[in-house]
């Protein structure tokens, strides 16, 4: 029985301190996932609230145990996609704030963003989740719904495409 079980039980339940646990556990990993498709951190901490927002509201219809941080993804690259659809037009790329970091480590970090930007759409999404989210490629195909075999062609021919754009 997975952690995550009990977390959805308890909530079920009424229990608003195992709520707070879920998003605890798993804020940080939405926010940053919304912040690398947005490129806007309030934008990204709106849509990673919606997220456990549409995911509370569902709990009663959710049956994917063991998968809540697969189903909180879904959850959260719908959001994205409603808001490109509402938005239709290209995000503008800005200078994310880092803390504690010098300008070489945001030098580097920009022109990682930019060539992942760069990215075919079906590649940027799943460099994203394996690059950055740090997901395996098995939880990359059940998240997006496709085989194995194609997560692993797309991760590659993304490394492939950003060392020639990085030049390393």
């Amino acid at each position: 029985m997975s952690p995550d079980f009990l977390f959805i039980q308890k909530i079920k339940n009424g229990d608003t301190e195992a709520g707070e646990q879920l998003i605890q556990k798993y804020y940080r990993s939405i926010y940053q996932y919304c912040f690398l498709h947005i490129r806007d951190q309030s934008i990204a901490e709106d849509m990673a609230q919606e997220t456990f927002v549409r995911f509370f509201e569902s709990l009663g219809m959710y049956t994917a145990y063991g998968k809540t941080r697969s189903y909180l993804y879904r959850i959260a690259g719908n959001i994205i996609k409603d808001y490109y659809k509402k938005r239709k037009e290209v995000p503008v790329d800005i200078i994310p704030e880092i803390p504690g970091n010098d300008m070489a480590d945001v030098e580097i970090r920009l022109d990682v963003e930019q060539a992942v930007d760069r990215l075919p759409e079906e590649l940027r999404e799943t460099a994203i989740l394996f690059f950055f989210q740090e997901l395996k490629q098995r939880e990359i195909a059940d998240l997006l719904d496709i085989k194995l075999s194609l997560v692993k062609y797309r991760v590659g021919r993304a490394k492939k495409l950003l060392s020639e754009s990085l030049g390393v």
